[in-house]
């Protein structure tokens, strides 16, 4: 799965956007797990058009590509970059039954450091049974590579210097603070889905 193809289709699922208002976006909701370049968004915008998932209109107003108003210079509200600032972006019938299509995925392709942090950022539109196994997987996969490091260290025991020693010891630390993060999810997730108990009812005596 393209991950951008995702991501972009769910920040348009909230609203239209031109080319860069998706760029800002994309960066402002993902930026943590990952940065995304003009040089993959525009190929994965134009590939979404082919496939009748997204469609480009016009905005009712001129605007540049930072949503401001055209400056009074010798540039005219006909250039090539007043057209590009005008090019709006907004989901199809078919690229919402494709976002919801993509929201239903769980399998190991979702659990990976590609992939995961774009789940998340959308786990508010995703069922809940999905959020429990894409979390859940996750949390296998940060455990086995936990492991994976415990093992490594104490193998390696004085056969590597300090400093390759410390480079194993804060991934370490940082799959174990990923694993206690996770299980706080997986645990809210729980709660929340537990029934309430069902109330008493009062009789009269």
């Amino acid at each position: 799965m393209d991950v951008l193809e995702l991501a972009v289709l769910g920040l348009l699922h909230e609203a239209p956007m031109h080319g860069y208002q998706l760029r800002k976006q994309l960066h402002a909701r993902l930026g943590t797990f990952r940065a995304f370049s003009w040089g993959s968004l525009y190929p994965t915008l134009r590939r979404l058009q082919r496939a009748g998932l997204i469609a480009e209109t016009d905005e009712s107003a001129g605007e540049t590509e930072d949503g401001a108003e055209p400056a009074a210079s010798g540039r005219s509200r006909g250039s090539s970059w007043g057209r590009r600032g005008r090019r709006v972006f907004q989901l199809t019938a078919d690229g919402k039954d494709r976002f919801d299509e993509l929201l239903a995925e769980a399998g190991p392709q979702t659990w990976d450091d590609e992939s995961f942090g774009v789940h998340l950022a959308f786990f508010s539109r995703t069922p809940v049974d999905v959020r429990m196994r894409i979390l859940e997987g996750r949390r296998r996969r940060v455990e086995e590579r936990r492991e994976g490091l415990r093992a490594t260290l104490s193998r390696a025991g004085e056969q590597i210097d300090h400093y390759t020693r410390e480079l194993h010891r804060i991934g370490l630390e940082s799959t174990e603070r990923e694993v206690r993060w996770l299980n706080e999810l997986i645990d809210a997730e729980r709660s929340a889905d537990a029934p309430d108990d069902a109330p008493s009812s009062d009789t009269d005596a």
